[in-house]
């Protein structure tokens, strides 16, 4: 048995508290990443990784030593890496001549790889390289998808979804205008995905809502899709599954539209609108003639009666 599978008792205080941190839960923590470089990575793979790691700050952990592996081989290093370091996400770096330049990302479920898709650096701009301000650790960043394949085509449609898990950060109830600060912009292109990050600037606009201007901060990258390793569709599903205790309850009369306003629907009896009263015109006044008929109307509707 493998030593991170077996049963560990805590014999500290300190133990306990760090077991009861990777204890499955209800609301999740904040995925963290794991960027590992190969065993044959080159400047331009190490500079992307530690670009990558300088956007996932604080949710990320940089493996600066090679490490020998092939993700699409032998997927057993990273699933250890992956225990070890509480990592539920994946980036790996290598260089060959076969495929150079080349990133692989991931994710785990349960510790075990769900899916995976390599893609080639065609071109790249480090932070460094743009001479700009730079966006405060643990921001928060925005997500941008063009392109109609990211919403076509399977492979694409997984790897945006990777794209959000990889980048999102943690989840929050309130957001405030100032805490905008920058834009990650995935574009698909003819065969290509060009990523590009911007700062938001906020100027004055002369009202209430301010002008925006985006600032490019890096890093910039020109990327190609190469293999894929994907989930089965059961598999997916299973890693999606919801809580029974997290499922919002049906509430009756009430719905929502595509924007998220409520509705609600209300049952009254039934109102007789000849007693309502309405706004007093001149021209709805009754004339003589007709005020007599309807007197000599009701007084035989109450002969009858009678």
């Amino acid at each position: 048995m493998d030593t991170l599978d077996r049963v560990v008792k805590p014999k500290t205080k300190r133990a306990k508290r760090f077991l009861e941190k990777r204890e499955p839960k209800l609301n999740e923590n904040i995925k963290n990443a794991m960027l590992i470089k190969g065993g044959n990575a080159n400047a331009t793979v190490t500079q992307v990784l530690k670009d990558v790691y300088a956007l996932k700050k604080p949710y990320g952990v940089l493996y600066k030593k090679k490490n020998i592996t092939r993700p699409f081989e032998d997927q057993t290093s990273l699933e250890f890496f992956s225990k070890k370091s509480d990592c539920s996400l994946f980036m790996f770096g290598s260089h060959n001549k076969k495929r150079p330049n080349n990133l692989v990302i991931g994710r785990m479920y349960d510790y075990h790889v769900l899916d995976m898709i390599e893609l080639g650096i065609e071109n790249f701009v480090s932070l460094k390289d743009i001479k700009n301000s730079k966006c405060p650790e643990g921001t928060k960043p925005m997500l941008i998808f063009a392109g109609d394949d990211f919403d076509v085509t399977e492979d694409y449609r997984r790897l945006k979804s990777l794209l959000i898990d990889f980048f999102r950060g943690p989840t929050v109830s309130n957001i405030r205008l100032a805490g905008l600060e920058y834009v990650l912009h995935f574009t698909a292109l003819n065969g290509k995905i060009y990523f590009r990050s911007y700062k938001l600037l906020l100027k004055k606009s002369g009202c209430r809502t301010p002008r925006i201007e985006l600032e490019e901060m890096g890093p910039s990258l020109d990327l190609v899709l190469r293999r894929t390793h994907l989930a089965s569709d059961d598999l997916y599903k299973l890693s999606m599954k919801m809580p029974k205790a997290l499922k919002p309850k049906k509430k009756k009369n009430i719905s929502h539209d595509t924007f998220g306003t409520t509705y609600g629907r209300i049952h009254m009896q039934k109102q007789d609108l000849s007693k309502l009263q309405t706004r007093k015109m001149k021209g709805l006044k009754k004339r003589p003639a007709e005020r007599i008929t309807e007197d000599h109307e009701k007084k035989s509707k109450r002969m009858k009666k009678n």
